[in-house]
């Protein structure tokens, strides 16, 4: 057969011009767009409209990179994105070494062992995926397609996902097909989807006239009737009608679906077929991998070998030069389900014998030839998992332990496995996943540390969603079940309703909380988790007692990561900002760059950092939850992450992208199901309108975080707004609306009323009084020095007491307060505060000066954050890696923003930067970090 015949003429295409044209503009570099998704039933054109792009993209000079999904390759980590990768070897050699040996690991080739804490995680792999293929693109355009995508493990899909977000400007194109409606973990809505559905009768009919013996007649009616406009069936039942054995599957009016009735005339071909050729193909349905080049060196007959001849010439399989493969997927189901069981099952034992060296294919095959439980391939599967997780594949792992619990002879062994599975799969975002995990393993056994575990995992994950009604009542009826019989975890369950309750903001799910808590007995569980469900659960009632246990608490979390964050949002939560972002500080040590999932109220890193004025690292924050959370498919961490981000966006003066960002929270979310959501993305629309001089819209959105009565729509987002509330009141003439709801709000804290709360409502009384009363307001809002930890809010009171001053002709005593806002508001960034500070200074006759440390000021929020990285001396790359960006758009950003600077080198940046922090200019760019 020697290495096969080039490529024969082109299938005819019939009826899909208007896509087809729409991938031919896909992959012209002139016109491409970064993503596009083919989706449509099989059997409707979409590989055969991938590969006449491909050929399209290959004429045209670009590199292409294939993968292609299979069914059974899909609960083996990183397989999809090895396949794509294998061609380039070099170029991932040639990645900086944590990029490489991300890949490398995600592979099973780099340096994990059983005894290292973990290979780097899944959103450093995606970097080094994309950094990749930006280099590929320095020399030609590459084109990256990825077919039937449906099948590809999840670990490669997310790292997928995460890369296909970030190629605009990229010299990289992605076409993906997909069976069904176009969805995909991690991919989505930013991805155009076309649709292939079936062809309209004309089309149907011209493709039937192509054939080579186009049918007639009835027959041709059959045809059309049974194929449903799915070009495959038409060709196909074609082609069996006009066979001469009448088993070969012609039409026939049965009503079978038409995936079956296609199978019913692939498999029929195999009856002619001589007994090698027919194991041969067994072989090949059974395998995991795309084409027999993979295998053919350890038995698997080789595309030379005149076996497949019967094969191809009855259009089953067809040679790629390297291999031979199947020419659609139902070829592959066709002939795998034709054969007996006994025969799939040697098969599968045939290709595991072939697999010695890998030992993770080995062990799916072991476990498909197994006809009932089997201890010693439960086993291997089980540390098949053990391999994944170290990788990052989680749901790999989670499938593995599945199927390893499905063997597990002995009931107790099943049950544990299934908690496992359940563990790994809370990593994959898929509640329902992890749901049917956990009740098949109740099904299995009555211990109740087990059993109580399983609902605990399961609750970590759910209070990540958001269906917040729903999860809260089943984590409190969980938790009032084991309140007794199983308090730690009950303690814990009750955490993690404490923070559905926080996003919920739902107040009578602190009394079902109050209700739990009281039965738990006291001596049965630490304190931590105890003071941790009040803190959050309600953060004012009892603050004092709260407070006086922090130290103690921090105390004990010292060097432990997970218990330093959580020490740190409950120190959030009882606005002691500067305990809590000393703790996040000291726990960053120990954080890596991972796509493990956010923790519950995550977000309260990214809330502290803007409140002590360290805006581009709650950007950064921001970003790294944004990624995980879409890939992992929840909106609800992605909104949280999109608040706060709109938040600085809206302090910096970026009021279109900070609307956007807000907008975008509030379609993810219900406004009754996440107030917590719904409250910051209105104040961050406040923020944008008041930035904008807007008052009236500002205080539009404002009022809404507060009822019509005036009580908090939530019990912790609502009351920081007060002040913005009063500053929009004033200035839109809504004064008498406005007290009200800042004096219930003081009563309703009374005592409880943090330092910071107490300046924010004296803030807000000073801003509503009559001119004549405001001045103790205004001191007694600047009096705790504890207050210099929230700048911004206090330059804005400096801001508000000096424009008070100048008003009642004070102005020597305005100066003050006013240069000290003005250097705060320059040194954060925050544009429209500090025109409005300077034009103020200007009428108190103070000289202020619009020279180049505002230089910053003039890039995008994303520029200064590259700028100030750059400055600090980290390369392109390294830029890349901490803001999940490719080197060429990090060179394109600092190419658009050196003539802003006017700088013409990199090494002026740091006398730049530090210039301008000098004279209090733009927000933490130069920050080290810390």
């Amino acid at each position: 057969m020697g290495s096969g015949p080039g490529p024969g003429p082109e299938e005819p295409i019939v009826g899909r011009d208007e896509e087809l044209a729409r991938l031919y503009r896909a992959v012209d570099p002139a016109s491409a767009g970064p993503v596009v998704m083919l989706a449509g039933d099989p059997g409707t054109g979409k590989s055969a409209l991938l590969d006449r792009a491909v050929r399209r993209a290959e004429a045209g000079g670009a590199r292409v990179l294939r993968a292609e999904g299979s069914e059974s390759e899909s609960g083996l980590a990183f397989s999809a994105l090895h396949q794509l990768l294998r061609p380039v070897p070099d170029a991932v050699g040639r990645l900086p070494e944590r990029q490489r040996v991300a890949i490398q690991d995600a592979f099973g080739a780099g340096p994990s062992a059983p005894g290292r804490p973990g290979a780097p995680g899944l959103m450093l792999t995606g970097v080094a995926v994309l950094s990749l293929l930006s280099a590929l693109g320095d020399r030609r355009p590459v084109l990256v397609v990825l077919d039937d995508a449906q099948w590809f493990d999840r670990a490669s899909l997310d790292a997928l996902s995460f890369v296909a977000r970030r190629l605009e400007g990229e010299p990289v194109t992605m076409l993906i097909a997909v069976r069904g409606g176009g969805h995909l973990p991690g991919f989505g809505r930013h991805v155009p989807v076309l649709t292939l559905g079936p062809l309209d009768s004309a089309a149907a009919n011209r493709l039937l006239d192509l054939q080579p013996d186009s049918p007639v007649g009835r027959t041709r009616t059959r045809i059309l009737d049974q194929a449903g406009g799915n070009p495959l069936a038409l060709v196909e039942l074609a082609r069996a009608a006009t066979e001469h054995d009448p088993a070969a599957g012609a039409p026939s009016a049965g009503p079978l679906p038409l995936t079956d009735h296609l199978e019913r005339v692939f498999a029929a071909r195999l009856n002619r077929f001589p007994a090698a050729t027919t194991r041969a193909l067994l072989l090949l349905a059974a395998m995991d991998s795309a084409d027999t080049a993979v295998l053919a060196p350890a038995g698997l007959p080789s595309a030379e070998d005149a076996v497949w001849l019967p094969a191809e010439q009855a259009v089953l399989v067809k040679r790629t030069g390297r291999g031979v493969r199947f020419r659609h997927p139902l070829v592959r189901s066709a002939v795998y389900h034709a054969a007996s069981p006994g025969a799939r099952r040697a098969a599968h034992l045939a290709l595991a014998e072939m697999l010695r060296e890998e030992p993770d294919r080995r062990a799916w095959h072991l476990a498909a030839a197994c006809p009932g439980p089997d201890a010693a391939v439960s086993e291997e599967l089980e540390r098949t998992a053990a391999r994944a997780r170290r990788r990052g594949g989680h749901a790999a792992a989670a499938m593995a332990l599945q199927r390893a619990a499905e063997l597990a002879p002995r009931r107790a062994d099943s049950a544990r496995l299934l908690v496992e599975a359940a563990s790994a799969a809370v990593f994959t975002g898929d509640l329902a996943w992890v749901e049917e995990l956990t009740a098949a393993a109740r099904t299995r056994t009555d211990d109740a540390s087990l059993l109580a575990s399983a609902t605990v995992r399961a609750g970590r994950l759910a209070i990540l969603t958001v269906r917040h009604t729903t999860v809260f009542s089943r984590l409190i009826g969980a938790a009032g079940e084991l309140a007794v019989s199983q308090p730690a975890a009950a303690l814990d369950l009750l955490a993690c309703a404490a923070v559905v309750r926080f996003y919920s903001g739902e107040d009578s799910q602190r009394r079902r909380i109050r209700d739990v808590l009281r039965r738990i007995p006291e001596d049965a569980a630490p304190a931590g988790p105890r003071t941790w469900v009040t803190a959050v659960s309600d953060p004012f009632e009892g603050r004092a007692q709260l407070v006086s246990v922090l130290p103690r608490l921090l105390t004990e979390a010292e060097a432990r990561p997970e218990q330093l964050t959580t020490a740190g949002i409950m120190a959030w939560l009882l606005d002691e900002t500067p305990r809590a972002v000393r703790a996040f500080d000291e726990a960053f040590d120990h954080w890596e760059l991972r796509g493990s999932l956010p923790e519950g109220l995550g977000g309260a890193v990214a809330w502290a950092l803007v409140e002590r004025g360290r805006w581009e690292q709650a950007r950064e924050a921001c970003a790294r939850t944004t990624a995980v959370g879409r890939m992992s498919g929840l909106d609800h961490a992605v909104a949280c992450a999109a608040t706060v981000d709109a938040t600085v966006l809206a302090y910096q003066g970026d009021t279109t992208a900070a609307r956007a960002r807000a907008d975008e929270a509030l379609a993810l979310t219900d406004p009754l199901e996440s107030r917590s959501v719904s409250v910051h993305a209105r104040r961050a629309l406040g923020a944008a309108a008041t930035a904008d001089g807007a008052y009236e819209a500002a205080y539009g959105q404002l009022r809404t975080v507060f009822t019509a009565d005036g009580a908090p729509v939530h019990y912790h987002a609502s009351y920081p707004a007060l002040a913005e509330l009063a500053a929009a009141a004033v200035r839109c003439g809504r004064r008498e609306d406005a007290v009200p709801v800042v004096e219930r709000s003081a009563r309703t804290l009374g005592d409880n009323a943090s330092p910071r709360l107490r300046a924010l409502i004296s803030r807000a009384r000073a801003l509503l009084a009559d001119p004549g009363d405001a001045e103790p307001h205004f001191r007694a809002a600047l009096a705790d020095p504890v207050l210099e930890h929230w700048p911004f809010e206090r330059a804005q009171t400096l801001l508000d007491l000096a424009e008070w001053l100048r008003r009642r002709r004070r102005i020597a005593e305005a100066r003050g307060p006013l240069t000290e806002a003005l250097e705060t508001f320059r040194r954060l960034g925050a544009r429209p505060w500090t025109e409005r500070a300077r034009a103020e200074a200007r009428a108190a006759g103070l000289d202020v000066a619009d020279a180049a440390p505002d230089a910053l000021t003039g890039l995008s929020p994303q520029q200064r954050q590259i700028i100030g990285l750059a400055a600090r001396g980290l390369t392109n790359r390294e830029i890349g890696e901490k803001l999940f960006l490719s080197p060429r758009t990090v060179s394109s950003h600092l190419y658009r923003s050196f003539p802003k600077l006017g700088v013409t080198a990199r090494s002026q940046l740091r006398d730049l930067v530090e210039g301008t922090l000098t004279a209090g200019g733009p927000p933490g760019v130069g920050h080290p970090g810390r």
